[in-house]
């Protein structure tokens, strides 16, 4: 069983512009992303861009690179254009490693890693209990409720469920947004119904609970700080500051 990793970087953002090679303590963000995936248990790592500076920038740090369309819509897309590559058409599963967060966590993508080995299921994410004082209905936060064997219920942006009832020492989760998904389903993505419930949250993995597939979703503890807004950046390299993280 061969488990790819792969970082989708793009240059464009209408957020923030060019944040893959923004700086942090001498070091583009996209390398902090790399350097720090690729120590998981994982075969291989690769980054899938679709900008020039990009793919220069991850050749000059040691990283592998490979260039994609500038078409995709999303990086489940670019995924699938790499896995559709003969090169890399030998691996079993694929980790989508958000170029966003330069402090991924290795147990995270270990997590997905080894279930995949243990249960082969299909399709994977994360979740992450709600803490205290986090703004639990901001629907920038996505939701996530599971069933007894940790398969997907619902994603949502609104709060899930409603509490009609109080239940006592209930917890609610946010998703965590990596995924590993089999390259048997990335192939047939393309032959997937759109989802309603898709069009409606804004949510892609929707679409592929509508189209009949099951997703496990496994809890993480791990703190994600991800970089969609300059303010974000700031706040990642206080962060690595104050706690004296290096590459």
């Amino acid at each position: 069983m061969k488990i790819l990793g792969v970082i989708p970087s793009r240059y464009a953002s209408t957020r923030f512009e060019g944040k893959p090679l923004k700086n942090i303590n001498g070091h583009p963000m996209i390398e902090w992303v790399y350097k720090r995936a690729e120590k998981a248990d994982i075969d291989t790592l690769i980054v899938a861009t679709d900008d020039k500076r990009i793919f220069e920038t991850v050749e000059k740090f040691g990283g592998k690179v490979i260039m994609t369309s500038s078409e995709h819509e999303n990086g489940t897309s670019r995924i699938t254009e790499v896995i559709n590559n003969p090169d890399y058409a030998k691996y079993d599963f694929a980790i989508n490693i958000q170029g966003d967060e330069p402090l991924i966590d290795i147990e995270s993508i270990n997590l997905i890693a080894n279930n995949y080995r243990k249960e082969k299921s299909e399709i994977i994410t994360l979740k992450k209990e709600f803490q205290a004082g986090e703004d639990i209905s901001n629907p920038n936060i996505v939701k996530v409720i599971t069933d007894f064997n940790d398969n997907a219920l619902y994603f949502s942006r609104s709060l899930i469920p409603y509490e009609r009832y109080a239940v006592k020492d209930f917890k609610y989760y946010r998703h965590i947004g990596i995924y590993g998904y089999t390259l048997k389903f990335l192939k047939e993505l393309k032959n997937l119904k759109e989802g309603i419930l898709e069009k409606v949250e804004s949510l892609e993995q929707l679409k592929f609970m509508e189209n009949g597939y099951n997703i496990k979703v496994l809890e993480t503890v791990s703190e994600v700080i991800g970089v969609d807004t300059p303010e974000d950046l700031i706040e990642v390299i206080e962060y690595i500051n104050k706690k004296k993280i290096t590459l």
